[in-house]
């Protein structure tokens, strides 16, 4: 991820693979990770798929699946005004004002406000910190996109679960150590694991992270994918790492 001169005091001006792709983010506020690229090369859009993120934050997502997975279309939903609005000008400096939507809402909401089934795929980066669990941080932006605040897993599960169309995918990327929650959850919601993938920092470390790709209505039987290693031993990015960012 590169930074480059030429945003507002307030604000970074980023840019991903090698500058083609641009990003403003808050300096202070919440800013995306590597968890927002490893979740977006994982989910495998198809052509064709009508897809949604929730809590799309400053629409890293959608910017990333519709540039180099080549999604047709992506809304992002923010409940946050400032993100969804720096959303926005993000959609608008890569130009993809046609491809994608950004909805300023608690994607809770989806369940009354939006049909059901109409989804073919729904990803989520989503808060995953339980309120009282650690330090909740004094920034708003960064405490409601950490903490499991205004959602909670339950409610991210529920709005998926809604909008997927029978058969449609969810994905998303968690902490590991709560691998369990997530599986226990996701059943409950009839969303099966199909694919899971854990991300590990270096070879030897405990995996940080899991990525699950979960099928409505889908029959039991789980492919576990090679572990997802981001760093060598010295240090340098893995050739898997790599093309996240390339």
């Amino acid at each position: 991820m590169k930074k480059s001169l030429g945003s507002e005091p307030e604000e970074t001006f980023d840019t991903l693979f090698e500058g083609r792709l641009k990003i403003r983010q808050k300096k202070e506020g919440y800013r995306f990770s590597i968890d927002a690229l490893l979740l977006s090369h994982f989910a495998e859009p198809r052509p064709k798929d009508r897809v949604i993120d929730l809590g799309t934050g400053c629409g890293v997502i959608p910017l990333i699946l519709i540039f180099k997975r080549k999604a047709e279309t992506v809304i992002g939903v923010e409940v946050q005004p400032s993100l969804a609005d720096l959303a926005r000008q993000n959609v608008s400096l890569n130009r993809f004002s046609s491809k994608i939507e950004i909805w300023e809402k608690n994607f809770k909401e989806l369940v009354k406000q939006s049909d059901r089934g109409t989804f073919d795929l729904v990803l989520s980066n989503p808060p995953s910190r339980k309120v009282g669990s650690g330090r909740i941080n004094p920034l708003e932006e960064k405490a409601l996109a950490r903490h499991e605040i205004l959602a909670t897993l339950e409610d991210l599960l529920r709005t998926g679960h809604h909008l997927l169309k029978n058969k449609g995918r969810l994905c998303l990327i968690y902490p590991a150590t709560r691998t369990a929650d997530v599986f226990q959850r996701l059943r409950h919601f009839h969303l099966e694991p199909k694919r899971v993938q854990f991300v590990h920092s270096h070879p030897q470390d405990e995996a940080s992270l899991l990525m699950v790709d979960a099928l409505k209505e889908g029959k039991t039987q789980i492919k576990v994918l090679p572990p997802f290693v981001l760093y060598k031993p010295g240090g340098q990015y893995t050739p898997q790492a790599e093309d996240l960012i390339r």
